[in-house]
């Protein structure tokens, strides 16, 4: 098992064009995502905002938009599990994450995930963060089918 890499997919009935925009849209993200994002995603700008999930409504969540290929390809780099405001993460080696879509024999859309680059994370933090990403995505990816479900 990577240490490095966190992998999921999940199906999602409803088309491409659907998921794209739940995924790019940054007030449909932030709905499904639980952030307050300020503005829409920029390719090269930091994407910011407050985190909206319970107990965590005092963080910050930035990531800054490294790739967006309508319809196929959404990407950013962030860091992982920054939850200590008393903590500088600005000198941490960001993860990436890549989202990848594709249409499905049945009209619904294939949703894959990546994060990678766990391995530069500093030994402190690298297991936990690993380790709250990994159930961290496994939730994000059923809340963005529940929100598509429930807003075609």
């Amino acid at each position: 098992m990577s240490t490095d890499r966190i992998e999921k997919q999940i199906e999602i009935a409803a088309p491409v064009s659907r998921v794209w925009r739940a995924l790019t849209d940054y007030r449909e993200f932030g709905a499904w995502f639980r952030v307050n994002l300020e503005a829409p995603f920029t390719v090269g700008e930091e994407a910011r905002g407050m985190i909206t999930w319970p107990g965590y409504e005092h963080l910050p969540w930035r990531a800054v938009i490294q790739q967006i290929d309508p319809e196929q390809y959404f990407a950013f780099t962030w860091h992982p599990y920054a939850i200590d405001p008393n903590v500088d993460y600005s000198e941490e080696v960001p993860t990436l994450v890549e989202f990848r879509l594709e249409p499905t024999a049945s009209g619904g859309t294939l949703l894959r995930l990546s994060e990678s680059g766990f391995d530069d994370i500093p030994d402190a933090r690298r297991g936990e963060a690993f380790l709250r990403n990994d159930g961290g995505w496994t939730q994000q990816m059923t809340n963005i089918r529940d929100y598509v479900a429930e807003h075609p």
